[in-house]
Parts: C-alpha cells; structure tokens; sequence
C-alpha cells in the first residue's frame, strides 16, 4: 500500500521542486499533496492524515509550534524538515520532534531523494511492524484510543511501555511479550519503536511482573530493553494522556539508560538549561583545547553531563549544548587545518550523528571524548609536520581564540613563533590591516551572526565576542556597520 505524502513549503518552485524530485525516486506513490503556508497545511493534515510529512522548519511560527507538536505527537507521522536557517534553534526542533532529516537550504537533489528513502523504508517497517502483528483492539480498547481522546472508553488501566534500543527488534519484543504470561492484561499494542501492555485496574504487581519480563527478556536476547511502568492513580486522565506521559518518560532513559524498570506517577517535567557555553565556559575550553588538557576534559564532561540528577534538563537541550561544546572543538580542528582531512571529516560527522541520534547520554559523552583524543593526536602530528604559512595559522588561532578578551598580538605571535613586531609587518603585508582591525573583524563576525541567530541580550553578545564593556564593542559594531547591534537587530526583524 502506498504512502500519502504532505509537502508543505512557502516557496512555489520549492513545493513543486520537491514534488518534482520525490515522483523521479522508485517509490511507490502517486497521492502527493502540497501546501503554501501552516493554515493550509494543517487543513490538509486533519483531513487526509498523511503517513509522510516534508515541513518547512521556518513556515511555523513560535504562536503555532505548540499546536504543531501536539499534532504531531497524535498522529505520529514520519517527518522531513527543511530550513534556511543552519542554526542551533532549527536542529533542536528537528530534535524535539524526533525527525527522520533535517535538510538545510540550499540543498542537493542526492540529498532530498536520501532523505525520500529513508522516509518510504520507515514507513515500510512501520506498517510491518503494526499490520503483521496483534489484532487492531482488545474489546472495548483500540488503537485510536491511545492516539486520540475518546471519553467513551474506559480509563481505569495502567500502562507499561517497553522500548528496545534498535526498532528493528520491536517486532521480537511483541512476540516475547505476546507469550510471556503476565496477570490480569487487558491487551498489547506495537508501534513503530515500542510496545505497550494495557493492564486492568486491580495492579497485581505491575512492576514486579515487569522486572520479571525484563529478567527474562535478559536471558534470551541481548538487546537493550528499557521499561516504564504508569502507576498513575487519578481517573480523570485519558487513556491518550497516559500514553502520552508514558512516551514522554520513556525519554529518561537518555539518561538512566536500559536494562531497567521505572515507574512513574507524573509525568515528569524538565529543567531549562542554557544550552549554550557562557563566556567563562567557553574561555575554559579554549584553554583546555590549547593546551591538549584531555584529563581536564574527561573531568569537566564527567562532572557536566554524568552526574545529573532528577529532575532533568529537556534532552533536546542537553544535544544543543554538546553541539555547542563540539563548535568550539570545530574552531580548535581549524587552527591546525584538520577539517580539511576526508579522515578527521568522517570522525566529525560520526560524532554529531551520535550528539543528535545516540539513545543514551553517557555513551555519547564517551565517544565525545574518544573523539578529542584523536583530535589531538591529528593536531600534534600537524605541529610537528607543519609548514603552514605563519600568517594563515595566526588568524585560524585567532578564528579560535577571539572571545578571549586578553587576547594580543604577543600571544599571537608567540603561538606561530615569530617575534611580535616582524609578526604585525607579516599581517599588515599580508592583509593589509593590523591585529587590532583582523580580531575586530572576526569579532564583528561573530557578533552580527549571534545577533541574526539568537534573542541573547547585546551584554551578553558582547562578553561572547570578546568585548567585556558593552558600550565599546557597540561603538565597533557601528564603525563596522553603520547602525548600533541594538538598532541592526530591530532592522533585521523588519525585514524577515
């Protein structure tokens, strides 16, 4: 059976461009619909209920992201994302909403017919998963009832979701579970990345019965399971709201990790973090990286990320700040040239699929830094073998270094050992403009970029940047730009 698709994009030539594409593929599809802007979208969606979604990120605005979600939470379809945006707020949201992809703009015709694939074999596996499996209700409960309100249907019912780490082991956790001879289950649900057992009201030892299944899930297969049992007592809930308090715990395991059983009464609410480095966090890194401190690195991430307790920060969060930590090891790779290596490349992306995707935090953290050690190994062989043009390798270092507000052209010249006044003659010849020009410029950089991509206040914008007084690095924005941060800010939100 085919899928219907849902294409939704402002852009004319981009809606039939990728129309265009996804008829080319070999995919099996003939119902493809298209929509101009969020209202149209979401008439499309409430009446056709497509199995595939492609989204322009930037179409939803923050007044409807919420009725987006929650739409999406209902319905569970498969989703693509678009942006123009390559920022840290767009990933985060593709994150939040566990997307398939999230394609940045422009992007190439490989690309979209990829991320086309993948989406058709998800959707393959799902219907797979859910159409070969349990009957589509167990008397009076049926699928509908978990994704849809229905105050017709009896509440009185406890769930427990068991997840495997790998989806493609859903199928085997239904069959076990199918088997196992749990009391007083009134019936079993697969979906695509979980199952969950609908037990009646009199809780004979759900929990109990749970830790058993696990035990004995333990003895036969390998696989990682995690379980979360909804113990909630009160009546007024849905069967839908349990599910969806029951799906939202299950996220806990990205920081309790598998092979347990949880219980919950609440669903449990998360802690707003920064996800960003502050200025002195920041400055901490770039000393560590500098001076190839991995122990100090391996204590910092240690205290940061494996020793958090409930509640926790939303895990969408946590992925943007490790993201942010990785930005900063991007700008130290930089300084020795090691983005250009095919080699170093491939371990990048390795490590940000496993920041964005990895089910677990800890194992993340561990490839975080595996992956720092054999940065400095690769930076330490560049060193040695290094024939770099002194003046190239300066400004990298300063690429890297510019929030460093002490940063001077001594420390600079000192890094690419050569003495700090044949060092400005290099720079001036070279660029033709002095240090002081060269890390304003840089700063500015970053600074118009922070200013386009974030709501951080203009202090906090100038202490990023390197400017620890907010009234001189304002007066550089303007000699650079012509108008204040303050007035270049409210000038680019008139334009978008």
């Amino acid at each position: 059976m085919e899928g219907k698709w849902l294409i939704a994009d402002r852009d004319l030539n981009e809606r039939e461009g990728l129309k265009w594409l996804l008829k080319t593929t070999s995919i099996p599809v003939t119902n493809i619909l298209l929509a101009a802007d969020f209202q149209e979208f979401i008439v499309y969606f409430e009446r056709e209920t497509p199995d595939i979604v492609l989204m322009e990120l930037d179409m939803i605005t923050k007044e409807d992201w919420s009725s987006f979600r929650g739409l999406m939470e209902i319905y569970e379809p498969i989703l693509l994302f678009t942006s123009a945006e390559a920022t840290f707020e767009k990933a985060r949201m593709a994150i939040d909403m566990q997307a398939l992809d999230l394609m940045i703009r422009p992007f190439s015709t490989t690309k979209v017919k990829s991320a086309y694939q993948k989406a058709a074999r998800r959707l393959g596996k799902k219907r797979h998963t859910i159409g070969s499996l349990h009957p589509n209700s167990y008397q009076d409960v049926s699928y509908e009832s978990l994704f849809i309100s229905q105050a017709s249907v009896s509440e009185n019912f406890h769930l427990a979701a068991f997840q495997t780490e790998s989806v493609e082991m859903v199928r085997t956790l239904h069959s076990f579970l199918t088997e196992y001879p749990f009391k007083d289950v009134h019936g079993i649900f697969a979906l695509g990345d979980k199952v969950l057992v609908l037990f009646n009201d009199s809780r004979l030892y759900i929990t109990e019965q749970c830790q058993k299944a696990l035990r004995k899930w333990e003895e036969e297969f390998t696989e990682p399971l995690a379980v979360v049992v909804h113990i909630g007592k009160s009546s007024s809930l849905t069967l839908n709201q349990k599910y969806l308090q029951t799906k939202k715990m299950l996220e806990l395991t990205f920081y309790k990790g598998y092979s347990q059983v949880v219980e919950f009464e609440y669903s449990p609410e998360w802690v707003h973090i920064d996800p960003f480095l502050t200025p002195p966090e920041q400055r901490s890194w770039i000393d560590m990286l500098t001076n190839f401190n991995s122990e100090k690195i391996k204590e910092w991430l240690y205290a940061e990320f494996l020793h958090l307790q409930e509640p926790y920060p939303d895990p969408g969060l946590v992925r943007i700040r490790l993201t942010s930590i990785l930005a900063q090891i991007r700008r130290f790779m930089k300084t020795f040239n090691l983005q250009g290596n095919a080699g170093n490349e491939l371990e990048y992306r390795s490590i940000f699929n496993s920041i964005l995707y990895d089910t677990v935090l800890y194992r993340t953290v561990q490839n975080l830094i595996l992956f720092i050690q054999k940065v400095f190994l690769a930076a330490e062989n560049s060193k040695n073998n290094s024939k770099q043009e002194p003046i190239e390798l300066a400004i990298s270092y300063m690429e890297s270094h510019f929030s460093d507000s002490n940063l001077r052209l001594e420390q600079v010249a000192q890094y690419v050992d050569r003495n700090p006044s044949y060092f400005s003659h290099l720079l001036i010849s070279k660029t033709g403009t002095g240090f002081t020009e060269v890390l304003a410029g840089i700063r500015m950089k970053e600074a118009k970029r922070l200013l386009n991509e974030t709501t951080k206040p203009i202090k906090e914008i100038s202490d990023l940047v390197g400017y620890q007084n907010s009234n001189y690095f304002s007066r550089i924005f303007k000699e650079f730009f012509g108008v204040s941060p303050r007035e270049y800010r409210i000038q680019r939100r008139v334009s978008v």
